[in-house]
Formats: structure tokens, sequence, C-alpha cells
């Protein structure tokens, strides 16, 4: 076996553990928190047959490529140590809780600082789009709903939960066709088939791990923000992340950070709850949203430290 080939075995399963173990928990964790009362693998089950659709899906229309066309900007590389090394420093992180982006993070190891550069535009404007659109129609829905002391009625309960079902099944479509360039960065843009069905296995014994672990430590950021555990909540949470995820995929093919977005949304949301509720103060909420975004801060500070290592160190001096 060949040092590349090495390099690439590892750098690819350590990108799919830091996308399933990091990234999708921010996809799913809503779904995790208000569905407690099921089996955890019946979840698993069905998130599982959605990710197999969406690979298989975007194989099949893309000419093989899994990535979406998010990477046609990022053209396929011999796989070096630093690229590797670069999901690794993702899962260490992850083992902190830190909601690092793993768009930047890995992408980070292969892109120029010029496509670094937009990848960032793009994801900052996400967030601050989340943030606002989460806010405003919080303000709204404030007005009609409170968790805590509106119960959903007997008769609408079972078509919320089947509309959280759905929505988290639209979302984890979106996202995928975001966040699985992540890991197809390490593959052929045209894979062939038994790889896809790798790709597919692999993927798949991780969620089933991730969803018996209950979301791991990035689920405990779902936890702490208000009216997640609640399927309402959950539902209004994952149709505004999934439309603002589709939204950015039309736009163009420059990959974007969906931790940011994310992360926004809940921003959004704690701070227009805060707004409306009189007993939810915001000297409670700051703090929370700080240490999120400080967290976000410094995985990005990680991501340009990598880049120009790599780009003005490593590469150079022939390491």
């Amino acid at each position: 076996m060949t040092l590349t080939m090495l390099f690439t075995i590892i750098g690819f399963g350590l990108a799919a553990y830091s996308v399933i173990a990091n990234d999708s928990v921010q996809t799913l964790g809503t779904f995790m928190a208000s569905n407690q009362r099921f089996k955890w693998y019946l979840l698993a089950s069905a998130a599982s047959i959605v990710l197999t659709f969406t690979l298989v899906y975007g194989w099949y229309i893309n000419d093989g490529d899994i990535s979406y066309g998010r990477l046609n900007k990022i053209p396929y590389q011999t796989i070096q140590w630093y690229h590797a090394a670069a999901p690794l420093v993702l899962v260490l992180l992850t083992r902190f809780g830190i909601p690092v982006s793993t768009t930047f993070l890995v992408l980070s190891a292969f892109a120029s600082t010029v496509i670094l550069e937009k990848v960032l535009m793009k994801s900052v404007v996400g967030y601050g789009l989340a943030a606002f659109i989460s806010y405003t129609l919080w303000i709204i829905i404030s007005k009609f709903i409170n968790e805590k002391f509106d119960k959903v009625p007997d008769n609408q309960r079972k078509a919320w939960v089947v509309g959280q079902w759905l929505t988290t099944g639209f979302l984890w479509y979106t996202w995928l066709s975001h966040d699985v360039a992540n890991i197809a960065v390490f593959l052929p843009r045209q894979v062939p088939p038994l790889l896809l069905c790798v790709c597919i296995v692999l993927l798949s014994v991780l969620l089933f791990y991730i969803f018996w672990e209950r979301g791991g430590k990035i689920q405990k950021i779902v936890y702490s923000k208000t009216g997640t555990r609640y399927t309402r909540s959950a539902t209004i949470i994952d149709l505004v992340y999934a439309i603002i995820l589709l939204y950015f995929k039309q736009y163009n093919d420059i990959p974007m950070s969906t931790t940011w977005v994310f992360v926004g949304i809940l921003c959004g949301r704690e701070l227009a709850i805060a707004t409306m509720n009189k007993e939810y103060k915001l000297r409670y909420v700051f703090p929370i949203i700080g240490r999120d975004f400080l967290k976000m801060i410094f995985g990005l500070s990680v991501s340009v430290g990598i880049v120009l290592s790599i780009h003005y160190i490593l590469i150079p001096n022939g390491f």
C-alpha cells in the first residue's frame, strides 16, 4: 500500500466520522431531541434511508459525482499527510464539544486562499441571513405559540409528528447535498459503483453509532436551546434551516458552512424568545450565544491557520 493510498483511507475515514459526529447532529439534533420516545435504531434507520437515497440520486444525476457539484472549483488532488491531518484536528475539537465547521477545516486543506475567502463570505452571509429570518419568524410565532403553556391539542399531535419527520427528511437531504463534499473531496470526482456502496455502508454505520450515543457532546448545544425538545419548535427549526440551505445550494456551487447557518438560526430564535418573553431575560441569552460564536471563531481560526500553513510553509518547502 502506497503512502498516498494510506493517507486517502485515513483522511476519508476521519472526514466521514467528522461529518456524522459533528455536522449531522446540527441537522438531526432537533429530530433526536423531540423524538426521544422512539427507539434510537428506528430514528437511525429513517435517517439512513434518506442518506442512501441522497448519495445514490446525486451519483446518478451528476455522472458519478456525489458532491452535487460542490467541488467544481476544487479539483481532485493527490492526497498528502496534511490533507488527512485536517479531519483529525476536527475529530479532536469535536470531542471537546466545539461546533466546528467541517467545511472550513476539511476543505481548507484542499482549497486555495481565494476559494476559502469565497467560502467564508458565503458562510458569513448565511449566518446573518439565518439569524435575521429566524428572529423575525419567531417574533411572529411567539405571539401565537408558547410551548410551555400552549400544548399541542391531542387531535393535532399526530399531524405535527408526521410533519416533523417529513421536514427532517427534507432537511437531511438538503444538508447532505451540501456537506457530503467534505467527504467526497478525498475521492475521485467520478465515484465507481463499488466505492459508492462502501460510502453508504460506512456512513450508515457511523449514523447508527451517533444515534446510539444520542448525538454525543454536540447534541448538548441543541438541548441547551429553548424548546428544541418540542415537536412544533423542532419542525419549524428544521423547515427554516432546510429552506435557507436550499436557497444557497441553488445560488452557486461554492461550498459553505452549514454549521454557521445552524447556529445563526438558533441565535436568532433565542433572541426572539428573549425579546417576547419577559421571564426569559436577555442577560441569560447573550452568554449562550457568545459561547457558540466564540467556538465558531476558534474553529475558523484553526482553518485559516491550516490553509496558510499548507500554501505558504508546507508546499513551498516540499513537505
